[in-house]
């Protein structure tokens, strides 16, 4: 290993010597992975993966790699900073029981082993979970449709409030994950893939051929100008008087480049009004170190003709 000044090395060692970090170097030592993908294997929530990648890559042990719309993660692949993680990992034992263990559920996970890949649950998503439970309007209905599979625990509840049940992934992975929690829980839901990558398109209504009682939209990460058009997608999936759920981070609904900058509930309202849905319920979560907003609307029932307004 090249040298290195002792301060840069201390940054490395303060970096590596935590037993989650070490967990995550021995992984991408293997294979390239996710974010999705290590907390999948080690049985943490995404954000607190997402710390511990950051420490680790502000140390320059690992590096980020775009896979397309992805981002993986690798270990440093040049400079001090890849002989010193090279060295460091030949001491480890391979034979340790954790490390084997993660290494063989992340060969599970590459190669589609359902069982192996079922995602593990979080206090985020069992808070999403609540707020959907305590809806009373949604507490009976009779076909529910999930978009995003990131939280088992909303898959379980989709299946759970409809006689007919369909999740509408937005990647292959997502899609096994869904199967694998629907199998594992012995559920019936109908597993789709999104068509194009998007998360609820023109396809996707098409061959879903159907409306629904309640619209579930499990896309956090949504961005806010995509925001708009996927609530309308929601909308048009929905049946008349039929509701629709959303879970939105705060983050992303905060536009600080505007002039007047709008809070995030009165600009989550607006956009459920633009989409033709009456804003019925909303409510601030915060879990895994996550600030969401939860909000249920209601489409509208169609007024027979004739039927006069109330006053």
């Amino acid at each position: 290993m090249p040298a290195c000044t002792p301060d840069l090395l201390v940054s490395w060692l303060r970096a590596a010597g935590e037993p989650t970090r070490m967990r995550l170097l021995s992984l991408c030592a293997a294979r390239e992975l996710s974010v999705s993908d290590i907390a999948q294997v080690l049985g943490q929530s995404e954000p607190r993966v997402s710390r511990h990648l950051k420490i680790l890559g502000e140390a320059g042990l690992i590096e980020r790699l775009r896979q397309g719309q992805w981002v993986h993660y690798g270990l440093a692949r040049s400079g001090p900073a890849a002989g010193f993680v090279q060295g460091l990992l030949g001491q480890l034992d391979r034979a340790d029981p954790v490390l084997a263990r993660d290494r063989e559920r992340a060969q599970a996970l590459q190669g589609g082993g359902l069982h192996a890949a079922v995602p593990a649950a979080s206090r985020l998503g069992r808070e999403l979970r609540g707020f959907i439970e305590s809806a009373e309007a949604v507490a009976v209905t009779g076909s529910v449709l999930l978009v995003g599979a990131d939280h088992p625990e909303l898959i379980e509840t989709a299946a759970a409030l409809g006689a007919e049940c369909a999740v509408l992934a937005h990647s292959r992975r997502s899609s096994q994950l869904a199967r694998a929690t629907a199998e594992r829980a012995g559920l019936r839901c109908r597993v789709l893939l999104a068509a194009g990558g998007e998360a609820l398109g023109p396809r996707d209504l098409a061959r879903l051929g159907r409306t629904f009682d309640a619209v579930l939209l499990d896309r956090l990460g949504t961005p806010d100008e995509a925001l708009g058009t996927l609530l309308a997608a929601g909308r048009r999936a929905l049946s008349p008087g039929g509701r629709i759920l959303l879970f939105q981070r705060y983050d992303s609904l905060e536009s600080p480049r505007e002039r007047v900058v709008e809070h995030p509930l009165a600009r989550l309202r607006r956009l459920l009004g633009e989409a033709g849905l009456t804003c019925e319920r909303m409510s601030p979560i915060e879990a895994d170190g996550q600030h969401v907003l939860a909000a249920m609307a209601v489409l509208p029932a169609e007024r027979p003709l004739g039927t006069a307004s109330a006053a």
